[in-house]
């Protein structure tokens, strides 16, 4: 059974599980380089997508503001969020496009490759296999969210894992 999209539309949905549906991602890689992946996916795999980017990205990211709504499902929409870009705060009734193509771009990452599963090796620093050793460099492992979701987000909020130990700190 295919799984049924749910896009926030602004209204703080109790039971949206996307920011993003289909049709927007097919718009977003209309104009993205390296779109084949997401091109040659089916439409029941983009869904599945797009829902696993929206959660990931409620999951690693901490936004600024508030819920708008009480009882909404996923992050967006937000009450008293600073929008850098026009020097204001975002409007509570949207979920900003930044946020929409930060989850198809994202949606199509997981279609490549799944973001979420152990790094090869995890737990170990060599293996040794009849003579051949391979070395582990856990340091080196790709993050959940890619470097270019994470500049599409970071204008309204903050990497929850963020190593370094500091926060974004904004005037309102």
């Amino acid at each position: 059974m295919p799984l049924t999209l749910i896009k926030e539309d602004g209204t703080g949905k109790a039971d949206a599980n996307t920011y993003a549906n289909v049709a927007d991602g097919d718009a977003y890689h209309a104009g993205h380089l390296y779109a084949s992946a997401w091109t040659a996916a089916t439409a029941d795999n983009k869904a599945v997508a797009l829902v696993m980017a929206s959660r990931l990205i409620d999951a690693e990211y901490q936004f600024g503001g508030t819920r708008a709504v009480a009882s909404q499902a996923l992050q967006w929409p937000r009450e008293d969020c600073p929008d850098p870009d026009a020097g204001d705060m975002v409007a509570e009734t949207i979920v900003p496009k930044a946020v929409v193509e930060a989850a198809c771009e994202l949606a199509r990452e997981l279609i490549i490759v799944d973001r979420t599963a152990a790094p090869a090796g995890e737990g170990l620093k060599y293996y040794n296999n009849a003579g051949v050793q391979t070395g582990y460099d856990k340091a080196d492992t790709r993050p959940i969210i890619p470097a270019v979701v994470q500049a599409f987000l970071g204008k309204y909020g903050a990497l929850i894992k963020s190593k370094s130990g500091s926060v974004k700190l904004v005037r309102v």
